[in-house]
């Protein structure tokens, strides 16, 4: 575009690891994770791999805020867009993820997850326990995924339980919002209050409830904690979102995603933010896709309103 016209893709660049690392000067990363053979492995429908190209095309095309322009775009020329962990077996993916956005997480640099199925968000855990870095799990969801592992092998359903069960990963506690009650056992509830977690149905479920959750969550951290943010897309009514792995027809306001995203970037202590579940095969117009972008857009404009502690 024009001189007067400049969007993302104008600001934001890519670049592999090292480049990355060798800027002290650096205000996020983004990474991609194209894996959904954990929603298979759980009985969903294939096509969340196929998100991050898409999400990151149409997050490329927004302009700055007009009025946060210098801000926004200061913001983006030091962003680093680190592209995606090359395809390969889901636990091989998770742990390159991990790999790759542990030493972020240990200058506490924010991250951006493109994900991939739910199970993104167990790879990108694993960079927490990496980098040691003590951590509480907010998760905006119609589903609990707690689910047992399937014949030893995790799933897009299961990333919860194996990061409350693994004794190495320093994830103190594990909060899910926006569920629906005819898509969670009463089992998988008992589980997660048997964890020290906490949970709320999508009746109980809305702007305010989650920000408030967000200042508790930040109001503890004189263990020195940060907050994982994961926002699964299969959370809104399939009206707003009807590309995902399994959509919900009761399920919330896009509203609520993007005000919490944008109140996630200006919260000091939340230290990465994940979206997963776009289903690009069932999309209609991209919809959702494009939606996904403006979440990570409203992260950004967070990002530009935090206040260095």
């Amino acid at each position: 575009m024009g001189e007067n016209d400049t969007r993302v893709r104008d600001l934001l660049h890519q670049v592999d690891d090292e480049q990355g690392g060798n800027d002290g000067m650096v205000s996020f990363v983004m990474i991609g994770c194209p894996v959904d053979e954990g929603v298979i492995r759980n009985g969903g429908r294939p096509g969340a791999s196929q998100a991050p190209p898409l999400i990151r095309k149409h997050l490329s095309k927004m302009t700055p805020p007009a009025d946060m322009w210098d801000d926004f775009a200061g913001l983006l020329r030091q962003g680093r867009d680190l592209g995606d962990v090359p395809q390969a077996g889901m636990e091989e993916m998770q742990q390159d993820l991990a790999s790759r956005v542990a030493p972020w997480i240990a200058r506490k640099v924010p991250v951006i997850v493109l994900g991939g199925g739910h199970e993104t968000t167990y790879g990108h855990s694993l960079a927490y326990r990496e980098a040691q870095q003590p951590h509480h799990i907010l998760n905006i969801d119609a589903h609990c995924d707690v689910r047992p592992l399937n014949n030893g092998q995790g799933h897009s359903g299961s990333p919860f339980r194996q990061i409350l069960e693994d004794g190495d990963n320093p994830c103190l506690s594990y909060h899910v919002m926006g569920l629906q009650p005819q898509s969670v056992a009463r089992e998988h509830l008992e589980y997660i209050r048997s964890a020290g977690g906490e949970y709320a149905f999508a009746d109980r479920t809305d702007t305010r409830s989650v920000l408030e959750k967000l200042r508790k969550l930040n109001g503890g951290r004189d263990d020195g904690s940060a907050v994982l943010l994961t926002l699964d897309m299969d959370s809104v009514d399939q009206s707003q979102a009807p590309g995902v792995s399994a959509p919900c027809a009761s399920g919330l306001s896009k509203w609520v995603l993007l005000e919490t995203a944008r109140a996630a970037g200006q919260n000091g202590a939340v230290l990465s933010l994940d979206v997963v579940e776009v289903n690009p095969f069932f999309d209609r117009d991209d919809q959702t896709s494009r939606l996904a972008a403006l979440v990570v857009w409203y992260f950004l404009l967070g990002l530009c309103l935090r206040k260095d502690e």
